[in-house]
C-alpha cells in the first residue's frame, strides 16, 4: 500500500497556480511530506489527514495564531505529529496561500486493476465553509445539551459478513480447519453517515484488510489488486444506526 501511495503522489512538483485543480494542488501539497506519512497504511487516511491540515491552514489565515495553536493542541497526538502539523500548515501558507477554498470531500476513482486511482475533490468557498462550520458547532452544542436516550451510543455499526469467495479463500488456506459457520465483524463508525456506498468506496480496502488480517496474517497470501468490485463480491455489508450499551461498566478503547 505504501508503494501505491508513493506512486500516486511522488512525482508532483509545484507548478504555476493558474487553472490548477484542487486535486492536483492537494497532491502537490502532500508530496514533500510522504516520508513523514509513511506510517499511515491507507491512502484514504493520508488524504483525510492532509485535507484536515489544508483546511486548518485556511482557518489559520482568518484568525490569530494563538487560536490555531489552541486548535492544534486540542488534537490528540504525539510531539512528532504536532511538529508535522505545524510544518504542513507553514508549507501550505507559503506555497498555496492564493488557494482559499476548503476541501470538503474526496474520491479515489478506480480506473483499472493495473492503474492507480484518480483523485478528485470537492471544495467549498471560504464564506460558505465558515458559515457551515459555525452552524455545525452550534448544532453540536445543542446536541450535547439534549438528553441522550438511555444507553444510546453516538455511533453507527458497519456489519461485515463474509460471502462465499472469502470462505473459499480461507478454506483453501486451512483445509483441515474449514470455516463451518460465517462469522461477522462489526466496526463502529460516525453516526452521521448518510450514504453507505459513498463511505464504503473510500473505506473498503481498510475494512477488507482488517477482515483478512483477522483470519490470516501472511499478506502475501491475501487477494491482490483488491478493488471495490471485489469487496462487494467477498462481503455483504449492513449498517445499524441505533447502538445501545446495556452494561454499566464503561467501554474501554485501546490506544
Amino acid at each position: 500500500m505504501s508503494n501505491k501511495v508513493i506512486n500516486l503522489f511522488g512525482n508532483n512538483k509545484i507548478v504555476p497556480n493558474t487553472g490548477v485543480k484542487y486535486s492536483t494542488l492537494l497532491e502537490q501539497f502532500m508530496n514533500p511530506f510522504m516520508d513523514d506519512l509513511k506510517d499511515y497504511e491507507y491512502i484514504e487516511d493520508i488524504l483525510e489527514f492532509a485535507i484536515n491540515i489544508w483546511n486548518m491552514a485556511n482557518v489559520n489565515s482568518l484568525m490569530p495564531n494563538e487560536n490555531i495553536e489552541k486548535e492544534i493542541n486540542s488534537i490528540k497526538q504525539n510531539k512528532k505529529e504536532f511538529l508535522l502539523i505545524k510544518r504542513m500548515i507553514a508549507y501550505k501558507e507559503e506555497n498555496f496561500k492564493a488557494y482559499t477554498n476548503f476541501i470538503v470531500d474526496f474520491e479515489l476513482k478506480e480506473v483499472s486493476d493495473d492503474e492507480d486511482p484518480i483523485l478528485s475533490v470537492i471544495t467549498q468557498e471560504e464564506n460558505a465553509y465558515i458559515a457551515n462550520m459555525i452552524n455545525a458547532i452550534e448544532e453540536d452544542e445543542l446536541y450535547v445539551q439534549e438528553d441522550f436516550e438511555e444507553n444510546y451510543i453516538n455511533r453507527s455499526a458497519i456489519i461485515l459478513k463474509p460471502k462465499q469467495p472469502f470462505i473459499d479463500w480461507y478454506n483453501n488456506l486451512y483445509p483441515d480447519s474449514k470455516m463451518d459457520e460465517i462469522e461477522v465483524d462489526i466496526y463502529l463508525v460516525d453516526d452521521n453517515i448518510d450514504d453507505l456506498e459513498k463511505f464504503l468506496k473510500k473505506k473498503f480496502d481498510k475494512l477488507f484488510t482488517m477482515a483478512l488480517e483477522d483470519w490470516h496474517t501472511n499478506k502475501k497470501q491475501w487477494p491482490q489488486k483488491r478493488n471495490y468490485k471485489m469487496f462487494n463480491l467477498w462481503f455483504r455489508v449492513e449498517i445499524s444506526e441505533a447502538i445501545y450499551d446495556l452494561e454499566e461498566k464503561p467501554v474501554l478503547k485501546s490506544e
